[in-house]
C-alpha cells in the first residue's frame, strides 16, 4: 500500500466526495430527464392482452387496456388456481427402477424407454396433458374483469395516449370526446394491498360510465350499496375446489351514483375512484384451501382505504415500489426523446436497423419491475406468465415449469438488487420437501426429495404424465442452486443455515440414484434425460431416457459442493461433507465430442433437433460456472461450438439464455444480437406472428407468452455489464460490453457482485472510466482492475496505484465504506 501524505490525502478525499456527489446528481438528472427508458407507450387500444398495460404488486394484478368505449381492466390475484392436493405418485414404479438401470446399463436404451414410459409416468392425468383445468392438478386462472362502459362512445376520439410509467408504476390512458379530456389512472397499492382507479373529466360534471365485475364462469355477481361483488368456486377435478371473491368499491367525489343489479353507473360527475380487491381461501404457509370466508377477506382488505385519499395512497405505494425499483439504475444517454414515440414503433425501428440507446434499457427496467410486480415476499413465487393471465384455461397451465422456466424468473433477483424478492421461491422450493420425499421413495426407493419438471400451488412433485419430458429428475435440485446463489451474493450465515436440510436432502436423492456406468466407471445418475430433448444412438434409435445426461452431472457437482462449502462455513456435518468430496471425482465429466461441441450426452450421440430451444448441457456455463474461459478455456471453446451449432433462433426465453450464454463467454457483441433477436417484433397490425420475440407491450413471446424471457433478458443485459462467478469470484467490470456505438456511453448504480458488494460504474467511449465498490459486511474481495486505473478508499487514500495492465487485486474492505476505481 502507498501511502501519501496527510494534506494531499485530505486534499484527494475532499475531490473524490466532490465528484462522487456531481456524478451522483448527473445520474439522477439523466434518470428522470430521458423518460425513454421507463415509459411504455401507446397511441391506439389494446385489441389484445399482448398490447395491455400490467400492473402489480406481487399479489394483486391488472392488464388495462385503455378502451374508449367499454375499458377492460383484467383482473388476478397470484393464488387463483383451479385444482387441488393430490396423490399423483405410482407407489409400484420403484420396483422396475433396477429393471431401467439395468437396461441402461446393458446399453438397451430403447427397451429402457418403454418400461419407463409405462411406469415412471404421473398417476392419473398428471397436469391433464398441459390443460389441467378441469383435472386435479389445476391451472392458474384469471379473476375476470372490470369493465368501464363509457356513455356516448359512439362519438369520435381525439388525442389519444397510454402509458406505464415504470419509475412511479402507475398506468395512464387519456383521451378526448366532444371537447372533453377524460384520463383515467390504474395502480396496484404496494402498501394498501389494493387496485386504485381514478376516472377523472376536464368538464365538470362530464364523467358519465358504467362500472361492472365479470367472469365467464364459476362465478356470480351482485351489488350492495356503492360495492359490487363477484364470487365463485373453481372446479378441483370432480370436487369442488378454491373459493374467490372480488369485490369493486365505487367512490365519487361529486355527481350521482345509481347502484343496478350487476353494475353501478356515475353520472354527472368530475372525478371519481374505483377500489379493488380480491381474495382466496388459499393457504401459503402448507399449500391448503381453508375455511376462510373470502368475502370478509376482500372486505378487510377494502378497510385499507378508509381515511385516504387516491393521491395519499398513490403517494405511499410509489414510495414502496421505488424503494425496491431504485436500488439499481441503469442508463445510456440519448440525443432524442423518445418517451413520446409507441414502444411498438420503437421495436420496429430497432429490429430494422435504428439506433435507440435506450430501447435495451427500457428493457432492463421492465423486466425488474415485472418482478417487483408478480413476486412478493410471504405469497407464491412469480408463475410461467409472472401473474398476469386473461384466460381460463393459461398455457402449460401458468404452472411452475422446473427445467428451467420458474428459474429463468429470478436470475435477474441478485445481481439487479432484489435479493429480498426471492423469499417465495426459496420457501416454495422448501414446501416441495414434503411430497417430494414421497415421490423419491415410490419412484426411487430414495431417501431425500426430489421434484421432476412440472409443479403447481400444491407443491406436486410426481413426473409428469409422460416420461419423455416428465421424467428429468433435477427439477428441484435446480432449485436449489438459487439458494445457493443467495448466500454467494448475501453472506447470510443465518439464511444458510435455516435451508441448509433443503440443499441436504436434494443432495442426499441424488446420491442415492448414482450407478456406475460400464465403459469409463463414472457414477451417472439413472434413469434420467436431457430436458425435452431426444437423441439419436447409433443404430438410429431416438430417445430421450439415458444416464447421466451433462446438465444432471453438472447439477451434481453444483449441489454436492454447496453441500460442501456449507459444510465448512456452518462447521456442522463434515462426515457427511468427506462423502460427497470422494464421490465428485467419480462422476461422469464434460465431455468434448468428436466435433468439437460439447456432449449432451454420455455417450457422443446426434441431436434429433440440432437447434433445439434447451440448452442444458451449458447449465455449467449458465447459471452455473464450473465453464469459464479463464479457467477452462478448452470447455469454453467447446460450448462456444455448441452454442454456434444451436444457433440463435429459438422460443423467445430460449434466445434470453442464450444472450446470458455468450455473455459469460465475453461475447457481447453476440449478446446484442440475441437481445437484438428477443426484441424481434412479433406482431404486425395487431396480428399475433410466428417465431419467439417480443409483444406490443414488451411482454415475451415463446411463443405464446412466457414471462421467463422478460426476465432471462434483463439477467442477459447484466451479465454483460458486470460478473462475479467462478471459483474466485472475482469482479469484473464491462465483461462483454458490446462495441455497438449506442452503448459506447452509460452507467449504472446499485448492481451487485458475490461477496455482498455493490457495484457502481460508469463509462465512456466502451471503457470503464469510474467504479465504486461497497461491502456488506467486512472482508475481502477480488477485482479485476483494467489498465490505467487506481483504487482508493473512502478516506482518499490510496489502495493500488495505477496498473500498468489489468490485473486482479484482492482488496481488504470495511463495511459500507466506499471504495473508488478511476
Amino acid at each position: 500500500m502507498i501511502q501519501e501524505n496527510a494534506t494531499n490525502s485530505m486534499a484527494g478525499f475532499y475531490r473524490r466526495i466532490a465528484i462522487f456527489v456531481t456524478l451522483t446528481l448527473v445520474f439522477i438528472a439523466n434518470i428522470h430527464s430521458q423518460r425513454g427508458d421507463a415509459i411504455v407507450r401507446f397511441n391506439n387500444e389494446a385489441t389484445d392482452f399482448t398490447q395491455s398495460l400490467p400492473l402489480g404488486n406481487g399479489r394483486l394484478g391488472v392488464l388495462m387496456f385503455g378502451k374508449t368505449s367499454k375499458e377492460r381492466l383484467a383482473l388476478n390475484e397470484i393464488s387463483l388456481w383451479s385444482g387441488g392436493p393430490q396423490d399423483g405418485d405410482n407407489e409400484e414404479a420403484h420396483k422396475y427402477l433396477n429393471d431401467i438401470q439395468q437396461l441402461l446399463l446393458e446399453g438397451k436404451n430403447r427397451d429402457a424407454q418403454l418400461m419407463l414410459q409405462k411406469h415412471f409416468v404421473a398417476k392419473g392425468r398428471g397436469s391433464g396433458y398441459g390443460n389441467g383445468a378441469n383435472d386435479k392438478y389445476g391451472c392458474y386462472q384469471t379473476m375476470g374483469d372490470l369493465f368501464i362502459s363509457w356513455t356516448d362512445s359512439t362519438a369520435d376520439v381525439t388525442d389519444y395516449s397510454r402509458w406505464l410509467d415504470l419509475e412511479s408504476a402507475v398506468a395512464t390512458t387519456r383521451f378526448s370526446r366532444k371537447g372533453v379530456t377524460f384520463t383515467e389512472e390504474v395502480f396496484t397499492d404496494f402498501v394498501n394491498d389494493l387496485i386504485w382507479v381514478r376516472l377523472k373529466a376536464s368538464q365538470i360534471g362530464a364523467l358519465n360510465c358504467r362500472v361492472a365485475l365479470s367472469r365467464k364462469e364459476n362465478a356470480e355477481v351482485s351489488t350492495k350499496g356503492q360495492q359490487i361483488f363477484m364470487t365463485g368456486q373453481l372446479p378441483s377435478g370432480s370436487d369442488k375446489g378454491m373459493r374467490f371473491a372480488t369485490i369493486a368499491q365505487v367512490n365519487n367525489l361529486d355527481g350521482e351514483v345509481v347502484t343496478g343489479v350487476d353494475g353501478i353507473d356515475i353520472k354527472r360527475a368530475t372525478e371519481c375512484w374505483i377500489v379493488v380487491t380480491s381474495a382466496t381461501n388459499y393457504n401459503y404457509s402448507n399449500g391448503l384451501l381453508n375455511d376462510e370466508d373470502v368475502v370478509n377477506k376482500a372486505l378487510g382488505y377494502l378497510k385499507h382505504m378508509d381515511g385516504i385519499t387516491f393521491n395519499d395512497a398513490v403517494g405511499k405505494s410509489q414510495g414502496a415500489y421505488q424503494r425496491l425499483f431504485n436500488r439499481c439504475r441503469f442508463s445510456m444517454p440519448s440525443s432524442i426523446d423518445l418517451s413520446s414515440i409507441a414502444t411498438s414503433e420503437r421495436l420496429r425501428n430497432y429490429q430494422n436497423g435504428g439506433s435507440d440507446s435506450q430501447l435495451p434499457v427500457l428493457y432492463f427496467n421492465f423486466g425488474r419491475y415485472l418482478l417487483i410486480s408478480s413476486s412478493r415476499p410471504g405469497l407464491l413465487p412469480a408463475n410461467l406468465q409472472g401473474l398476469w393471465a386473461v384466460e381460463y384455461q393459461t398455457p402449460w397451465n401458468g404452472d411452475y415449469h422446473l427445467n428451467i422456466n420458474i428459474q429463468m424468473n429470478y436470475w435477474l433477483a441478485e445481481v439487479t438488487n432484489l435479493a429480498v424478492i426471492t423469499e417465495p421461491l426459496h420457501r416454495f422450493t422448501r414446501n416441495l420437501m414434503v411430497n417430494g420425499g414421497k415421490t423419491a421413495k415410490a419412484y426411487y426407493n430414495a431417501d431425500g426429495w426430489v421434484a421432476h419438471v412440472i409443479s403447481n400451488p400444491w407443491f406436486f412433485t410426481s413426473p409428469g404424465e409422460g416420461a419423455e419430458w416428465g421424467s428429468t429428475l433435477t427439477g428441484g435440485a435446480w432449485l436449489c442452486e438459487h439458494i445457493w446463489e443467495h448466500y454467494r451474493f448475501s453472506g447470510d450465515t443465518s439464511f444458510l443455515r435455516d435451508y441448509y436440510p433443503v440443499l441436504k436432502g436434494a443432495a442426499i436423492f441424488l446420491k442415492s440414484v448414482l450407478i456406475r456406468e460400464p465403459k469409463h466407471g463414472w457414477l451417472v445418475t439413472a434413469p434420467s434425460n436431457s430436458p425435452e430433448n431426444t437423441y439419436i444412438t447409433e443404430d438410429g434409435f431416438q430417445g430421450q431416457t439415458c444416464m447421466g445426461p451433462t446438465i444432471d452431472m453438472q447439477i451434481c457437482r453444483e449441489l454436492f459442493n454447496a453441500c460442501i462449502s456449507t459444510s465448512e462455513i456452518l462447521k456442522i456435518d463434515q462426515q457427511w461433507a468427506k462423502k460427497l468430496k470422494d464421490i465428485i471425482p467419480q462422476l461422469a465429466p464434460n465431455q468434448i465430442g468428436k466435433n468439437g461441441d460439447l456432449n449432451e450426452w454420455i455417450n457422443d450421440w446426434a441431436d434429433a433437433e440440432p437447434r433445439h430451444r434447451h440448452v442444458s448441457h451449458l447449465y455449467g456455463l449458465h447459471p452455473y460456472d464450473e465453464i469459464t474461459p479463464w479457467e477452462t478455456p478448452d470447455l469454453s471453446k467447446a460450448a462456444m461450438k455448441t452454442l454456434s451449432d444451436r444457433g440463435d433462433e429459438g422460443t423467445g426465453w430460449s434466445k434470453a439464455w442464450k444472450m446470458n450464454f455468450w455473455a459469460r463467454l465475453g461475447d457481447g457483441d453476440h449478446s446484442l444480437l440475441l437481445l437484438k433477436q428477443l426484441l424481434k417484433p412479433v406482431s404486425e397490425n395487431g396480428v399475433i406472428m410466428h417465431g419467439g420475440g417480443t409483444y406490443d407491450n414488451l411482454f415475451c413471446a415463446h411463443p405464446p407468452f412466457q414471462i421467463d424471457g422478460n426476465f432471462g433478458g434483463t439477467s442477459g443485459i447484466a451479465e454483460m455489464l458486470l460478473q462475479s462467478h467462478g471459483k474466485d469470484e472475482i469482479i469484473r467490470f464491462l465483461p462483454a460490453l458490446p462495441s455497438d456505438s449506442d452503448w459506447a456511453k452509460g452507467e449504472v448504480a446499485g448492481m451487485m457482485a458475490r461477496g455482498g458488494v455493490e457495484v457502481t460504474m460508469v463509462w465512456d467511449n466502451h471503457k470503464l472510466t469510474r467504479a465504486t465498490l461497497k461491502m456488506s459486511s467486512n472482508g475481502n474481495c477480488k477485482v479485476l482492475i483494467p489498465a490505467g486505473m487506481k483504487v482508493s478508499d473512502s478516506k482518499g487514500k490510496v489502495v493500488s496505484e495505477d496498473v500498468v495492465q489489468s490485473r486482479v487485486l484482492t482488496l481488504t474492505m470495511v463495511k459500507d465504506e466506499r471504495y473508488v476505481i478511476e
